[in-house]
């Protein structure tokens, strides 16, 4: 079996205001593949409100209902659809090769943006298709402000003129007065030397990486569980309804990241989903079926086995994040963690809304970094904020903190 290029991924624009656009993906399977188009989907600030995927293990069908995340949100379709063919397998590859290189990692530019106060760029570059991999954000005695953010292009055309002029062109637009200079290049070795960045202290890792379900640690802002929620997130586990499958029954609190949080999981599990179905959500609750294999195609049976992806697929679900507000010295940092991929990729857009729900609460950043930590059993991705002290904001009170933990858990969250 083999389709058109153009026919590959289909976008189907829904035709009133509000209604879901429908996104078609055709083509052959590979390991991860529906982790992958739900990250991109995300980076273009979309919801997914259900959808379904079968394969075969060599060709595969994916259908999502799609949303913008704001109606005031405009989506470079043409562009989502670029990226998600992408990342799709060749149909001529599926023929004559057993396996498909693995394509060259993406060049990574550092962006020098120069302004005369602190204004929010994140949105200026998703709106360019740059992914923010490192940020390094300092603010001058004077005011002025120098973010150093090493970027990667979701249209690889960083190499080129047209595309360095027309990023230069959309950010003084966008900045307006405030704009002062930038400068785009390739990244060098200060890239590596932003990436260990200095280490968290141990009381600190130890708050902000437990995952224990406990209602002491429910009650600490770095899980802020709610309790009868985390009791509601259930995973049922049938092997008896199919002979080849094993079925997961997945029943828990509806959430922003939820589908990629699922296929992230079982991609890093190297689990296969012969068949899912992502229902619609229903008074704040999402229900999931998923029909899945282990990679030499025969269903899971081993009692621990079942046990650990049961347990990691409901710690996702509880709390796939982790944010906590400490004391760094005299000032005051936001930290906002979460586990990256086996492959290396973190998760989509948490830098835009981490600056997004602390410019809600009108809260300053002094400087920001981005680096992992790794745990036993993971490596995560570590946003590090310094907020600036005001006036309207005390930051030493426990009451503002918790204003902070709770508004950026929700934008980076709920829908």
């Amino acid at each position: 079996m083999c389709v058109r290029g153009s026919d590959v991924v289909v976008i189907q624009s829904g035709k009133r205001p509000g209604e879901p656009s429908v996104i078609t993906v055709n083509c052959p399977d590979k390991p991860g593949l529906g982790c992958d188009l739900c990250s991109i989907i995300l980076e273009f600030g979309l919801c997914i409100t259900h959808g379904d995927c079968s394969t075969d293990g060599k060709w595969c069908y994916v259908i999502f209902s799609v949303v913008p995340n704001s109606s005031s949100q405009k989506v470079d379709w043409e562009s989502l659809k670029n990226r998600l063919f992408s990342v799709c397998p060749s149909c001529l590859g599926s023929y004559y090769f057993d396996q498909k290189p693995a394509a060259a990692s993406p060049s990574i530019y550092l962006l020098k943006l120069c302004c005369l106060d602190r204004k929010d760029v994140t949105k200026s570059l998703s709106e360019l298709e740059f992914t923010i991999q490192r940020v390094k954000v300092m603010t001058a005695p004077d005011g002025r402000v120098l973010d150093l953010i090493f970027i990667t292009d979701g249209m690889e055309l960083l190499h080129t003129k047209q595309r360095r002029n027309d990023t230069t062109e959309h950010l003084i637009s966008t900045l307006g007065e405030y704009y002062l200079s930038c400068e785009l290049q390739l990244a060098g070795p200060e890239y590596e030397n932003l990436k260990g960045f200095s280490s968290l202290p141990p009381e600190v890792a130890e708050e902000l990486f437990s995952s224990e379900l406990s209602e002491k640690k429910a009650c600490s802002q770095g899980l802020m569980v709610d309790l009868a929620a985390s009791k509601k997130a259930s995973v049922i586990v049938d092997n008896l309804l199919s002979p080849a499958h094993t079925l997961l029954q997945i029943q828990c609190l509806d959430q922003k990241c939820l589908f990629y949080d699922i296929l992230r999981t079982s991609k890093d599990l190297n689990i296969q989903i012969a068949y899912g179905r992502f229902y619609p959500s229903i008074n704040g609750y999402r229900n999931m079926d998923l029909f899945i294999r282990q990679a030499d195609g025969k269903k899971i049976v081993d009692p621990e086995h079942l046990i650990d992806l049961c347990s990691r697929l409901k710690e996702e679900m509880v709390h796939p994040l982790r944010v906590i507000v400490v004391n760094r010295g005299p000032d005051t940092e936001l930290l906002v963690a979460n586990p990256v991929e086996l492959c290396g990729k973190g998760r989509p857009r948490v830098f835009y809304d981490v600056t997004l729900a602390l410019k809600m609460l009108q809260i300053c950043i002094f400087s920001a970094e981005i680096g992992r930590h790794s745990t036993l059993d993971r490596e995560w991705e570590v946003y590090r904020f310094l907020l600036s002290e005001t006036c309207e904001f005390p930051l030493a009170s426990n009451r503002a903190r918790s204003q902070i933990v709770d508004r950026v858990r929700r934008t980076l969250l709920e829908r």
